[in-house]
């Protein structure tokens, strides 16, 4: 789905739909994480997520938070990950699948399962991102916040497929 100025947005949600989000853009960045925590908090090998700014995410519904990770508290789905000025969004959480958005780094691959291949165009991490070599984000007075959806979410039967 597309807003008026032809940017992408995207609907999420948690298990029960108690808690509904939106992205609005292309994400900054998208990768696959096999270190312990993103294990246990998917209960699977690995975890497959984009980050997007945190100004392009709005979000409804009552959320409880553990470690910067959002969950629902009815379901205990887990629904994002804030850290800064980016939100941490579960690929598996978006209504709609993301076909178009391919990982571009792993992270934590010494952890990887070896049954599991390295993805052939990823980048490869023995741990976490090298952040030094990114240019430091601007400074700003007041942290944003993540914005409440003001308009219902449409159900996963009205949503249109990205072309």
């Amino acid at each position: 789905m597309e807003n008026r100025s032809g940017e992408t947005i995207r609907f999420g949600s948690c298990y029960c739909r108690a808690v509904a989000f939106r992205v609005t853009g292309q994400p900054l960045r998208v990768g696959i994480c096999h270190c312990a925590d993103c294990r246990k908090t998917s209960g699977s090998a690995f975890s497959a997520y984009a980050v997007w700014p945190i100004s392009a995410l709005e979000q409804s519904g009552q959320v409880s938070t553990y470690g910067n990770r959002s969950f629902c508290v009815t379901c205990g789905s887990r629904v994002t990950f804030v850290r800064g000025d980016e939100a941490e969004v579960m690929l598996g959480s978006l209504d709609v699948v993301p076909s178009d958005l391919t990982p571009e780094y792993e992270l934590w691959t010494g952890r990887r399962e070896n049954w599991l291949h390295p993805l052939p165009e990823a980048q490869q991490f023995e741990h976490d991102r090298d952040t030094a070599a990114e240019p430091e984000p601007p400074e700003t007075e007041q942290p944003e916040r993540i914005r409440t959806l003001e308009t219902e979410v449409p159900r996963p039967t009205e949503l249109v497929r990205p072309a």
